[in-house]
């Protein structure tokens, strides 16, 4: 899972984090209800975005260089 965003492209990813970023709050709207199978969804889904967040930002970096 950890390797399966790095073959995306910028606007993929960030398609990707804005979804993953809806699903995580009802993810956590579910979890206060008491309505939840696994609550440690919670952190990996919470993990998943942060690598989306990192991946975004060193594409964002690359661009930077690119127009130097």
């Amino acid at each position: 899972m950890k390797d399966s965003f790095k073959n995306l492209t910028y606007s993929e990813l960030k398609a990707k984090r804005a979804e993953l970023g809806v699903k995580y709050m009802e993810l956590r709207f579910k979890l206060i209800v008491g309505h939840i199978e696994n609550p440690l969804q919670k952190r990996i889904m919470r993990r998943q975005i942060a690598r989306l967040n990192t991946l975004i930002c060193q594409h964002e970096k690359a661009q930077k260089v690119e127009k130097k």
